[in-house]
């Protein structure tokens, strides 16, 4: 068995079981050696029943205990919920589980066991959530280990990647891995493992050291490969013939003169850099770093308008349907309040057959010269006439052959990257590589800073009356909802669970409220409604999963409310503050966190005292380190597989250090020594690994 062997290779997957595999992007025995765990568990000693409150909402427990009765089970719209009790050092605990009507006949009454969940609240009632069950033996055994915990999808168990893992390595045809693409010299200078060792010891860790190792090397290598990818990235871009010269014109002032607002000294000085890149026949390659507000959209809108009254045709994508809507309706009221006549095309996958045609057709012929939209813009069946400048905007949330998709639709077009992840310039310098980085530092002068507050459980009422003080007034709010375990099932019964309480609370101050929920198992066209709703203040208070994290701009919405705040990465929660404070209006979030400890405390108050998106990730940088690498990563976060450029800095810096003296010697990878290197950047490249390539 090699690595190219595919999955259905390994002993005890056939076809049926593969699929589920394949669903997971694992079609290949080496794809399965690099699908590596997303964090560790650490089983914990089980607590007693009576010492847990409503202050342990969100927190993960085992608790041991004897059910003394048979379980009941009783349906709630499409789901099953199975419920019992268990008595714990004299203390009955309520427990609860989605979907698992079998346990009714699997659990005997007097059977002792060890519960292991999450706590939930309800009314002040403690009880645990979808806990796994062990045997005393078997939770003694665990306590002594570090087991992975892998992304799953609909399927695909723990147990059967664990069991696919072990064949891979240790089974009677196991993976040869012996060959490194690292040369020794490199190994060595950075004090690194082999990789044979390095994906045995991620999968199968022996300890925290032994771990760490393994993951030291990991990273490293996914940070090499990396930069090495950049570097060949920029090279092809620069190899390319002349661009086309969008020549500036004097639109782009009558549209700025239009605007009832004057672009900060940062706008200006980044517009400044746009237009005359786009005015060269060197192909621009120009990333615009700036904070959640800081009015990134209106350079892009500027630089479109440039392209447009040059003859080309420019194209806007983002990441989802209500944005691309919002941005060309934003775009069309630019165009006409400045008496500017462009044709614009708005692009999306839920256009109906007939419309889709007439814009295909539209775009083809070069009757439009600017197209916003989602995916839809690279479709095949997309053809664009003088395609001469793309613009992805939330870049994080488009994979590197997306973006390469829609370049490749014209003829060696300009490129413009917006993103809105504060990353700092220390980082900065080596993840954007080559490219050209514009940075808008500054927020518009009638933007008022959002008012943040960080609370315990205990102020969950208060914060429920605010809501309904500010929905009185006539503003919006949203509700983040608590992060449970990762199955859609439970997430979606949790939020749609969440938002009948919430409701509940808020009815009694504001009876005619409209709270709504969205989540991630709805149907695109659902979401769709759902936020369009929202915009347009049909609905008063969405309650949401993570998924408003981007795409959708309501002025009028002016509080969050984070449940369990603690759960989720600094730079997600700055995320999510950012759909707020988007008007004139004072904004607010509240943070709610059940978590005591001192560094929860020091981080979230990070979050309390800025809302400088830069700032927060210097801060961040400071405070993260090695303690949290065990434990699960946190979302919101550029996407690496393993790797993390906050608590990761140091290792970036040495795999940019080794990267640069390997070019150095070889620029080209083409010296037979290096060969494994380029095998490995190309499948690197190829694969797509990391979303944050350019």
């Amino acid at each position: 068995m090699t690595q190219s062997s595919p999955i259905t290779a390994v002993k005890g997957i056939g076809p049926k079981t593969g699929a589920h595999f394949e669903k997971a992007g694992i079609l290949t025995v080496g794809d399965l050696v690099r699908y590596y765990p997303r964090g560790y568990d650490h089983f914990e000693e089980p607590v007693r029943a009576g010492s847990l409150t409503a202050f342990d909402e969100g927190r993960l427990v085992a608790v041991e205990g004897v059910f003394e009765r048979t379980l009941s089970v009783r349906h709630l719209k499409s789901m099953q919920i199975t419920t019992g009790k268990i008595l714990s050092d004299g203390v009955y605990l309520d427990i609860t589980w989605f979907n698992m009507p079998f346990l009714r006949n699997q659990i005997r009454p007097g059977t002792r066991l060890i519960l292991r969940g999450r706590i939930r609240t309800k009314g002040g009632h403690v009880f645990l959530q979808q806990p796994k069950i062990y045997d005393l033996y078997d939770y003694a055994q665990l306590r002594k280990t570090l087991q992975p915990i892998y992304p799953l999808v609909r399927g695909l168990t723990e147990n059967a990647l664990r069991k696919a893992l072990k064949e891979v390595f240790y089974g009677s045809d196991h993976v040869d891995l012996s060959q490194d693409f690292l040369p020794e010299s490199i190994r060595e200078r950075y004090g690194l493992s082999d990789r044979k060792s390095a994906v045995r010891g991620i999968h199968f860790p022996e300890g925290e050291e032994g771990l760490a190792k393994a993951r030291r090397r990991l990273v490293f290598e996914e940070f090499f490969c990396f930069i090495l990818m950049l570097k060949r990235l920029r090279q092809r871009r620069e190899d390319r013939e002349g661009a086309i010269a969008l020549k500036r014109c004097p639109q782009t002032q009558k549209a700025l003169d239009s605007l009832p607002f004057e672009l900060t000294g940062a706008q200006k000085r980044v517009w400044g850099e746009i237009s005359a890149g786009i005015d060269s026949k060197k192909v621009m390659a120009r990333l615009v770093q700036g904070d959640v507000g800081s009015g990134k959209t209106i350079v892009a809108f500027l630089a479109l308008i440039q392209c447009a009254f040059a003859g080309f045709q420019g194209a806007l994508m983002v990441p989802t349907e209500v944005l691309a809507r919002q941005h060309y309706e934003a775009f069309t009221r630019l165009c006409s309040q400045a008496g500017l006549s462009i044709a614009v095309q708005l692009l999306t996958g839920s256009m109906k057959t007939a419309g889709r045609s007439e814009a295909y057709e539209r775009i083809r012929t070069g009757d439009v010269k600017v197209v916003i939209g989602t995916h839809a813009l690279i479709q095949e069946k997309v053809q664009y006439e003088r395609l001469a400048l793309v613009i992805t905007d939330e870049q994080h949330r488009f994979g590197v052959h997306q973006r390469q998709t829609l370049e490749e639709k014209g003829l060696h077009p300009h490129s413009l990257i917006m993103s809105a992840t504060p990353i700092p310039r220390t980082l900065a310098v080596i993840l954007y590589g080559d490219l050209d980085v514009s940075v808008i530092d500054e927020m518009p002068a009638d933007r008022l800073p959002i008012r943040n507050a960080v609370v315990d459980p205990s102020w969950r009422e208060k914060a429920c009356q605010f809501v309904a003080k500010k929905v009185l007034d006539g503003r919006q709010a949203y509700v983040i909802c608590p992060m449970v375990e990762e199955s859609e099932e439970i997430e979606a019964e949790n939020v749609i669970d969440y938002t009948q309480s919430f409701c509940e609370a808020l009815r009694k101050y504001l009876p005619k409220v409209r709270v709504e929920y969205l989540h991630g198992r709805m149907k695109g066209s659902e979401k769709q409604s759902v936020m369009e709703r929202f915009s347009s203040h049909e609905i008063d208070v969405l309650v949401s999963t993570t998924v408003v994290e981007v795409g959708i701009n309501v002025p009028n919405a002016t509080v969050m409310l984070v449940e369990n705040a603690d759960r989720f990465g600094l730079a997600q929660l700055h995320q999510l503050r950012g759909r707020v404070g988007r008007g004139k209006e004072q904004s607010y979030c509240i943070f709610i966190s059940s978590m005591q400890g001192e560094e929860t405390r020091k981080r979230l108050k990070i979050l309390e005292s800025s809302n400088d998106g830069f700032e927060i990730a210097k801060k961040d940088l400071e405070l993260r380190g090695p303690g949290e690498l065990f434990g699960v990563r946190q979302s919101g976060e550029i996407g690496f597989a393993l790797a993390d450029i906050y608590a990761d800095a140091d290792v970036m810096h040495d795999a940019a250090e080794a990267a640069g003296s390997i070019l150095k010697e070889d620029p080209l990878l083409s010296d037979p020594v290096n060969e494994g290197i380029s095998r490995e950047v190309i499948r690197f490249m190829e694969n797509g690994n990391c979303h944050f390539v350019m």
